[in-house]
């Protein structure tokens, strides 16, 4: 799968010599972005909890040391200090602890439930990714527009002008015109500001700003209906993360049942040790008369290999009140899975209808760019007739753009809804930005100010 992700980016970059494109912002955001990256750490140290929680299973292996001395009173044969070495080794091997077992489960399935989770972020990037990309896109979609429409209006405004000075038009016409020219010059400053959030939002994700971006091609962009409801349906019971994640951790409630039950149940082990101790006595002493001295060492040692049982019989209750929790904790899991699984059927459904109405309005879109633009040439045919208004042509050409500005962003509802779709049921990756990725254009800039 790596292999066949690395030749199709490779192939589409090869045919594509733009600075910047969905892919290549994508790869930016992965190497840099945090929320991936701490995702990841939390994997592995999940991982690394299961070799702890294995070793109350394993041989454990101690060695002691110690030394000591002790002054005392002479004795009878004048012993007057002591000291003592002693040197023991142990061994204990666990035969039975169903706790430690349960502990052992549950601790692999939390290993498993961070490993979706840095699945998810994964997906997560790559739609969050796609949708800043696509906002700018369609928030400098936007702004040409509105820019054009101001560049028509302006010359609406200018012609109108100078009608009215030769005496062909009233003053009202050229108000009328002044009032669309003033409304669409304050429409471009807030579409100016959206676009330098999505810009904003962007940079978020990726970590970088980008002065240009690959656009898409209207030559390449194309519709395809998703399969059957029925079918996504049922892949997203098996694939959706969110929905996994809600089984592992109902999963993990009943074994914590069985954890607290454990508490019930004895344990056993196999204890073996072995030691050695030195011990040395030494003083001075006199004996008729004459002065001598005494020092002596002695060593002594046992070995031991037994089993240990432990059978607890009465803790207070304490047992029972964590098997009644652990009882009502599996029962909170269970009702969030039914919730989760409620959840993602409408995240699902919605995608699904989301891009069938996306298909449906580009089509409807598409024609209602073409009757504008036939409108808008009637209506100024008949206005420089006089059998229409000024007013007539303003509206006309604010249609135009408006429905150009619906067309755009029907396009890139359905660019978007797609990837939701996919996320819904739990089967995005870095291959469908190359899809995505192959409907892009020429690039453009980023960088625009108001004239």
């Amino acid at each position: 799968m790596k292999k066949t992700l690395t030749f199709l980016i490779g192939l589409t970059l090869s045919q594509a010599v733009f600075a910047e494109n969905l892919i290549q912002v994508y790869e930016q955001a992965k190497e840099t972005n945090p929320d991936l990256r701490s995702s990841l750490a939390e994997k592995e140290k999940a991982y690394s909890a299961i070799s702890g929680s294995r070793a109350s299973l394993l041989p454990q292996v101690g060695l002691n040391a110690s030394y000591g001395v002790t002054h005392g009173r002479r004795d009878i044969s004048g012993q007057k200090n002591k000291s003592g070495n002693l040197y023991q080794v142990t061994v204990s091997q666990s035969i039975f602890n169903f706790s430690s077992w349960k502990a052992l489960d549950i601790t692999k399935k939390q290993a498993s439930i961070a490993d979706i989770a840095y699945q998810y972020q994964g997906q997560t990037l790559i739609l969050n990714t796609s949708v800043a990309y696509f906002n700018v896109l369609k928030a400098l979609d936007a702004l040409s527009f509105i820019d054009a429409q101001k560049k028509a209006i302006g010359r609406q405004l200018e012609q109108t002008r100078q009608q009215h000075q030769v005496g062909l038009v009233a003053i009202t016409d050229v108000q009328n015109a002044q009032a669309n020219y003033d409304l669409t010059v304050a429409q471009q400053v807030n579409a100016l500001n959206e676009l330098n959030n999505s810009i904003e939002n962007l940079r978020q994700v990726s970590g970088r700003f980008y002065s240009s971006l690959a656009t898409i091609d209207t030559k390449t962009f194309k519709t395809e209906t998703p399969t059957q409801i029925g079918v996504l349906l049922k892949q997203s019971e098996a694939s959706n993360l969110n929905l996994l994640t809600m089984k592992l951790n109902q999963d993990i409630a009943r074994e914590q049942i069985k954890l607290a039950q454990s508490g019930y149940m004895p344990t056993a082990s196999l204890d073996a040790s072995t030691n050695l101790n030195k011990s040395e006595r030494y003083g001075s002493y006199s004996s008729n008369g004459a002065i001598g001295s005494h020092h002596s060492k002695s060593y002594s040692g046992n070995n031991y290999v037994g089993v240990s049982v432990n059978m607890p019989i009465f803790s207070g209750g304490a047992t029972m009140s964590q098997v009644e929790q652990a009882q009502h904790n599996f029962v909170s899991f269970s009702e969030k899975l039914e919730s989760t699984n409620r959840s993602v059927i409408n995240q699902v459904r919605s995608s699904y209808n989301n891009i069938a109405s996306s298909i449906s309005s580009i089509k409807a879109y598409q024609q209602a760019v073409v009757s504008a633009e036939s409108s808008l040439e009637a209506t100024s045919s008949g206005y420089q007739v006089g059998t229409r208004t000024i007013v007539d042509v303003l509206n006309a050409t604010t249609q135009l753009y408006s429905s150009k500005r619906n067309l755009s962003d029907a396009k890139y509802n359905y660019l978007t809804s797609l990837l939701q779709l996919k996320y819904a049921v739990g089967t995005l990756t870095a291959d469908d930005l190359v899809y995505l990725n192959n409907m892009l254009g020429k690039e453009l800039s980023t960088l625009v100010t108001i004239k």
